[in-house]
């Protein structure tokens, strides 16, 4: 547990590569350093997910750099809020830690127009969460 006492939210797919990306970009974006984020995949892609990159890029937010991270039980450990996108059992489950499942559809091979909708759809969910997570600061 860390000082600062910040939430700590870690977003979690199976590549690593789309969906958690997009909703870690989000949150950062929106809280700043008001919020803890980490993504991670059960078996992380070897980069991005490029019509991911664009899209996000579309609404200013930048995760060009950003790598697809492996889920670690340690990052689970440090986070409050654990989302998952469809990596089903491969989340390790902890005491104390609020779990929520995001069902979105996978961006993997999608083309820009189909990943769009899902962006969308991530942003609006990220800034629900923010409300819950900074009700004072909303």
């Amino acid at each position: 547990m860390s000082d600062t006492a910040l939430p700590s939210v870690l977003f979690v797919c199976v590549h690593n590569a789309g969906r958690s990306q997009m909703a870690a970009a989000f949150l950062t974006h929106l809280a700043g350093d008001r919020v803890e984020v980490r993504s991670a995949g059960s078996a992380p892609a070897g980069h991005v997910n490029p019509a991911v990159v664009e899209a996000m890029a579309e609404v200013g937010v930048d995760i060009a750099a950003e790598t697809p991270k492996l889920l670690t039980v340690e990052a689970v450990q440090a986070s409050d809020v654990v989302i998952t996108m469809g990596c089903g059992d491969a989340c390790p489950v902890f005491p104390g830690k609020r779990y929520l499942d995001w069902k979105l559809d996978d961006p993997a091979g999608q083309g820009l127009d189909a990943v769009r909708p899902i962006r969308d759809e991530i942003q609006h969910r990220v800034r629900r969460l923010l409300v819950e997570l900074l009700p004072h600061s909303a």
